[in-house]
């Protein structure tokens, strides 16, 4: 291989970004430096957050700078390394981005070990969205036995494993999504008492019935529609733990409506509500029972997940607009590569 395919963000989009934003290039080889390792990329994370990355607006981290690869998360294997911890062959968690290849400090690079689970998992509920999903909820939301938790955007990534942890600590866990089969996936895999879709008209009535006794945690990825019907339902010193908003992500100007700001301070001021935004690195203090815990519910079968893989970078423009509409189910990620680990 002398040439690397690369999908780089060539403008900011203005709405949903498309393959105008993001084209497929070819580039030459990168070759490791010292202290660096060349990974051939395995998996490529598709994740909410990007969408955020590819503005120029001020946020908790750095813009991608137009005409570079497009910043992400993949699991990769070692091709060539000038590290002294890393050998060919290993597999690797690494910031490779979108592109076939890539030439990383060894010092990013985390090895993973294909006998403990499988690697896709690095990027999924054993990596950052798992880890979100963990964090907010023990240290914003903090369950606890009885109390009803509704969970917006259940079947992704986050909201999977956002609900399997609230049923564990014994609370009535409510799903949103925007699918039937999604609604039945979480009830049926994840152990989820009920899930609403948003889509039909009676959605409001239907997450009423769903929560006869209030709601006390709100898991926030989605905004819009569903936050201000689930709005109403909020019991007195209810949390809500803002994750994302997915459904704003692609907004270019403020939402048409009445200023609805004054009557939601009124509710939180009356109802004594609990509003926290959060990154999941806030809390890295809580990666090593995170770890730990995570890890033996997942071997136990307390906690489940699926993943949504589509095969070719030339297919992860396509997959990241799904993401940002709810075509996917489960984590998203993207087959860059052969992985030799699965059957």
């Amino acid at each position: 291989m002398t040439m690397n395919r690369q999908i780089i963000l060539a403008e900011r989009p203005d709405g949903m970004p498309d393959a105008t934003h993001l084209p497929l290039r070819e580039a030459a080889m990168p070759k490791p430096q010292d202290g660096q390792v060349l990974v051939r990329t395995i998996y490529l994370s598709l994740d909410p957050y990007m969408r955020g990355r590819m503005s120029a607006a001020k946020s908790y981290a750095a813009s991608v700078e137009v005409g570079a690869v497009m910043e992400g998360q993949t699991v990769g294997q070692v091709v060539a390394s000038r590290h002294p911890e890393f050998a060919e062959d290993d597999f690797v968690l690494a910031p490779g981005g979108w592109q076939a290849y890539a030439a990383v400090a060894g010092k990013t690079l985390r090895k993973l070990d294909p006998a403990v689970a499988p690697i896709s998992t690095a990027v999924g509920v054993l990596g950052m969205p798992g880890f979100t999903a963990y964090a907010g909820l023990e240290e914003i939301g903090k369950p606890q036995a009885g109390e009803t938790v509704v969970v917006s955007a259940a079947a992704g990534a986050v909201g999977q494993v956002v609900g399997q942890i609230a049923r564990i600590k014994g609370c009535r866990v409510v799903g949103v999504a925007g699918a039937d089969d999604k609604c039945r996936h979480v009830v049926e895999t994840y152990g989820f008492d009920a899930c609403v879709n948003y889509k039909d008209d009676d959605f409001a009535e239907q997450l009423a019935a769903a929560c006869p006794d209030g709601v006390d945690v709100y898991w926030e990825n989605v905004g819009g529609k569903v936050f201000t019907t689930v709005l109403d339902l909020f019991n007195d010193f209810a949390r809500i733990p803002v994750c994302g908003r997915i459904a704003h992500y692609n907004d270019s100007g403020a939402p048409d409506g009445p200023d609805r700001l004054p009557g939601l301070m009124g509710r939180i001021l009356v109802k004594r509500l609990l509003f926290k935004g959060f990154i999941q690195f806030d809390y890295r203090h809580r990666q090593p029972d995170f770890v730990q815990d995570m890890g033996a519910w997942v071997r136990d079968g307390k906690v489940r997940y699926q993943e949504d893989i589509v095969d070719g970078l030339e297919h992860a423009v396509d997959a990241f607009q799904g993401l940002l509409s709810g075509r996917n189910r489960g984590k998203l990620l993207v087959r860059v590569g052969d992985d030799p680990t699965r059957n």
